[in-house]
């Protein structure tokens, strides 16, 4: 069992953005893939797994100012290297854990039935 656990360190970043990309998610399934989220990079390698959450770190001090949200989205297109792979890892997990469970979701997030907006 990890001593530090990832959900404190990687959850609001992952929670904004996911709002972020799936707008229509509603708020319950968000916190359920969040929650997917920081159980997977509790799973992974001690090195990856300190890599993350050393990351996570920065996102997260950023995260406690007002307006940190929109310095974290500028952090992100800069070329620095590892902190691009954060968004994408957490992208990842988060799509992967959305389509898997509600293969019905749109784009946005919201339900869709047979391919159209329900």
């Amino acid at each position: 069992m990890p001593s530090i656990r990832a959900f404190p360190v990687v959850g609001d970043f992952a929670d904004r953005l996911l709002a972020t990309d799936l707008p229509d998610l509603p708020g319950p399934q968000r916190r359920e893939v969040v929650a997917f989220i920081a159980r997977r990079v509790d799973e992974l390698p001690s090195f990856t797994r300190f890599g993350v959450l050393a990351i996570g770190t920065l996102f997260r001090g950023i995260l406690f100012f007002p307006g940190g949200w929109g310095m974290a989205r500028i952090v992100l297109r800069l070329p620095l290297p590892l902190v691009a792979e954060y968004p994408r890892l957490m992208r990842s997990l988060g799509f992967a854990y959305v389509w898997e469970h509600w293969p019905r979701t749109g784009p946005t997030g919201a339900t869709t039935i047979e391919g159209a907006a329900a």
